[in-house]
């Protein structure tokens, strides 16, 4: 019995110290020139990547990578747009659990550099604001406005509910939390800085906070008091000296975007940054004992309709692209790069003595699909839903839409110039059910002449959301669809049916046979359907050269978009997205007609920019 009680003590004090070990908190703070964790320095060897953009059956995987680099910290967004789709609903499950995210990493040894901050940026829709903010059009985000402010506390507090038991002060892995993102590329309201700082402080983030911006944008978008990180910035003398300037005269150095890719626009090259170029500078950082976050690590995807867009007062309207690859050190699939290869060796150089990274993962298999039946379809117009009668027409946001399509559909009696002022952001014209031409505000292209329309013509303008701004003065005013007019020689055209077509899922939607669809599908937009069976399943690419423009739908999973111009011309199919077994994919095409057949590739193509008559 005496043996049985000390052997059950024994067993109970095991476990309550594997309990103390698991809740026991560690002490990070700033030092004068490096990091401290509990008391000695840390130097951050950060990599980004989002949640939203990796299926989560595979964060783990892109975490070992990280490891297998010799990154020992992960640096993520969160998009409150992915969290809170409709206003006062919040989702923190399946892609968007946030929370096991972060525990991941903290149970493959990584920590955590959180940037919750409700603006973004990421080449993400709306810079990560959620859509129904520009419903009330006299809403000004990234303000002091009470109406953005009310819902911005709001959203902070359900997050934090995620994430504040996950901070370091509470035996978590999150290390330090951005409070703004690059605010001095828009503002200099220190006030509005501060009342950010406010707002995460009590809803309980008690942590290290911090800021980010551009080495010329510093002044204006730091908070005083506050660790400013710099953004872009490769040269350690200039790192240490512009950030000395802004706290104090003394460090931590934190490069917390240091860029060793780039993003895509689409009709643009795909984005190359010299590997030995980028690994040249690494070594120059990290032998200067500055931390760094490389944006992006893993890109991954931006599935869905979740692309943003960038414009600028001399620059056009630029949506990007579907595929996030970024050119990075682990590519859109997850497999590790030449400039992976490259940093990793540089890392290992700067290793405290003795320890050894962990060997690379091989590169993921891949398959090619050949020739899927799309056997049947569903013509668009075809099947619209009931229509919203108004005089005049009306945008997304007063449709209560938020992404995907919206066709306009009204009457007229002449030929003449058809002109849609500011549209957003990109259409196709009808005459009686017949294409004659699209418009697209990527090259202000937003007027088409009309020579020849018969006496009561129906005129549709199908207007496709290619993706709200994310950064520069234009943030505010992202309001989308026809925002203006539609006009015929200078004439207001007025008299709508609008029909919404939001496209978030494909219920409801009634597929028929391809018989008898040449004589339909010439001039229309349609829905394409094929299911196929597989007895072994691989990551793989969708080849969407000989189709137009749209997206793609994988066993109920939105892909993402695409494009006939690229330089984009795969969709990425993640291996665990797909059945053995049955399939279903359905593909959407505006521009094109009487698909019969789509096939996969083994590799993906993303620098094949197209010539499009």
């Amino acid at each position: 019995m005496k043996r049985t009680i000390i052997l059950l003590s024994a067993v109970l004090l095991l476990l309550g110290s594997n309990l103390m070990a698991q809740k026991a908190t560690h002490k990070f703070e700033l030092g004068d020139s490096t990091f401290l964790l509990d008391g000695k320095p840390l130097q951050m060897i950060s990599g980004e990547m989002h949640c939203a953009r990796i299926p989560k059956e595979y964060w783990r995987d892109r975490m070992k990578m990280a490891k297998a680099m010799g990154l020992n910290t992960i640096g993520t967004y969160v998009f409150w747009n992915a969290h809170e789709e409709n206003q006062g609903k919040y989702d923190f499950s399946g892609n968007n659990n946030i929370a096991e995210f972060v525990k991941i990493a903290q149970e493959e040894g990584l920590w955590v550099v959180m940037r919750p901050s409700p603006y973004a940026c990421a080449e993400w829709e709306f810079g990560g604001y959620p859509w129904w903010l520009l419903k009330d059009s006299s809403v000004k985000v990234r303000s002091k406005d009470p109406k953005f402010i009310d819902a911005y506390t709001k959203y902070i507090g359900q997050l934090a509910k995620q994430l504040v038991p996950l901070q370091v002060t509470h035996g978590g892995n999150i290390l330090m939390v951005q409070i703004e993102n690059e605010y001095g590329s828009y503002s200099d309201d220190k006030s509005y800085m501060d009342l950010n700082r406010k707002i995460f402080r009590e809803a309980g983030f008690d942590g290290v906070l911090f800021t980010c911006d551009g080495a010329d944008q510093m002044t204006k978008g730091y908070l005083p008091g506050y660790l400013p990180a710099v953004n872009g910035l490769e040269d350690p003398a200039q790192v240490k000296a512009l950030i000395n300037k802004h706290h104090e005269g003394k460090g931590p150095y934190y490069v917390a975007e240091w860029y060793p890719g780039w993003f895509d626009h689409w009709g643009e090259k795909h984005a190359r940054v010299s590997a030995d170029e980028s690994a040249k500078k690494l070594d120059a950082i990290l032998g200067a004992g500055i931390s760094i976050n490389m944006y992006m690590f893993h890109g991954g995807t931006t599935r869905d309709f979740m692309n943003g867009a960038n414009m600028n007062k001399n620059e056009p309207y630029a949506p990007q692209v579907s595929s996030y690859d970024y050119d990075s050190p682990l590519d859109e699939a997850g497999n590790p790069t030449d400039k992976f290869l490259k940093f990793r060796a540089v890392i290992a150089k700067h290793l405290p003595a003795g320890q050894e990274l962990p060997a690379v993962p091989v590169k993921k298999r891949t398959i090619a699909i050949h020739d899927i039946k799309l056997d049947s379809y569903a013509p668009t117009f075809g099947q619209l839903p009931e229509p919203v009668i108004s005089k005049t027409p009306l945008t997304f946001e007063d449709l209560n839409q938020a992404y995907g399509f919206v066709l306009y559909r009204t009457r007229l009696t002449k030929a003449g110039l058809l002109r849609v002022k500011e549209l957003r952001d990109y259409a196709s014209i009808y005459i009686n059910g017949k294409q004659v031409g699209t418009l697209d505000r990527r090259i202000n292209k937003d007027s088409l002449s009309l020579p020849d329309v018969p006496k009561d013509a129906v005129l549709d303008i199908l207007v496709e959301n290619n993706g709200r701004i994310n950064y520069g003065p234009y943030l505010t005013d992202n309001r989308h669809g026809i925002t203006r007019e539609v006009s015929l020689d200078g004439k207001a055209v007025e008299n709508w049916k609008i029909y919404r077509l939001p496209f978030a899922n494909l219920k409801g939607w009634k597929f028929s046979s391809a018989a008898g669809k040449k004589s339909v599908e010439k001039v229309q937009p349609a829905l394409y359907k094929g299911t196929f069976k597989l007895t072994d399943v691989a990551d793989t690419y969708l080849d969407m050269r000989s189709f137009g423009k749209g997206f793609v739908f994988l066993n109920g999973h939105n892909l993402g978009k695409y494009w006939q111009i690229g330089a984009q011309q795969t969709i990425y199919v993640p291996a665990v997205w797909l059945n053995k077994g049955n399939n279903e994919i359905v593909v959407f095409d505006q521009l094109k007609s009487g698909h019969q057949k789509i096939s996969t590739l083994a590799d993906p193509i993303l620098d094949s920019v197209a010539v499009v008559k």
